[in-house]
């Protein structure tokens, strides 16, 4: 029974499979755990943080920083985040669509992009597609910290110092829930000054100690370090809910698979079962 062999030997290969998915997805349950408790800890200080910067565009310091200063619009910069490790649905390249959508769009306007990469997966995408590549970073594993990305994000910042790009980016995904990632494009520079909220309605300043300058100068780096750190924290929780997601997908196809494989494989039995009946018979019959 050749066929039924064939059978049982993918069926066995199924559930192999199948026990390596559903392993998987235990494994991005306990790290979605984990990263969201991480992203949901480093919300309030970036919060906090973006809440400054929004109150000193209103102010009128006697030092204006090259950050909050716009200009002609001829080369961006966009730091792109994304994951090392494949097996997490569409989460790299939805991300990748909206990145590639916008470089069009720029590219209309004949306005050029440069790209800084967080990720081996975007590194391999964008090194593929011929893009240049100014800074990367990989490998950087479950829990990334601030230490691992200054590097990226220094040389994009001293590129915009140097009026080499007149804009900044950051590109990730968003965590919205467990079933739902949504890809982001979030300018950083140069920082707008957006209309004033009711409560900062009224006429009011800092006090600059030591002074504008070099407070200016530390605090609008770490809200750019802290804006990108955010994203890339939030994108881990993206990726373990996208990957728990996708292996929960495998593991339910991979049983459907099965349930049909092995109704082929008795329907094969029984119809082997039933012709070797039939030639008993038959052979009886004829003696």
């Amino acid at each position: 029974m050749a066929v039924g062999k064939e059978i049982r030997v993918k069926i066995a290969s199924i559930k192999n499979t199948q026990k390596i998915t559903r392993a998987m997805e235990k494994v991005a349950t306990s790290k979605m755990r984990k990263t969201q408790t991480r992203m949901l800890a480093t919300r309030p200080y970036s919060k906090k943080i973006a809440q400054i910067i929004h109150h000193l565009s209103h102010a009128k310091p006697e030092y204006t920083h090259p950050f909050m200063v716009e200009r002609p619009i001829k080369r961006v910069g966009v730091i792109v985040l994304t994951s090392d490790r494949g097996l997490c649905g569409g989460l790299n390249s939805n991300l990748f669509r909206m990145a590639l959508r916008q470089f069009r769009s720029w590219g209309k306007d004949h306005v050029e992009a440069q790209i800084s990469v967080i990720g081996q997966k975007g590194c391999s995408f964008f090194h593929g597609i011929g893009a240049k590549i100014i800074a990367q970073a990989t490998k950087l594993g479950d829990s990334p910290h601030l230490e691992d990305i200054i590097g990226v994000i220094k040389v994009m910042l001293d590129d915009y110092r140097d009026g080499n790009i007149d804009e900044l980016y950051v590109a990730y995904n968003e965590f919205v829930n467990t079933m739902t990632q949504k890809p982001k494009l979030l300018q950083l520079l140069p920082i707008k000054c957006d209309e004033l909220t009711p409560e900062l309605a009224g006429h009011w300043d800092y006090i600059y100690e030591p002074d504008a300058k070099e407070v200016l100068d530390d605090l609008l780096v770490r809200y750019v370090e802290s804006l990108v750190f955010q994203g890339l924290v939030e994108n881990n929780a993206c990726e373990q809910a996208a990957r728990m997601v996708a292996m929960k997908s495998a593991s339910d196809n991979a049983g459907k698979l099965i349930s049909e494989l092995q109704l082929i494989y008795n329907k094969a039995r029984q119809a082997a079962i039933t012709q070797e009946i039939s030639e008993i018979v038959g052979g009886a019959a004829a003696v």
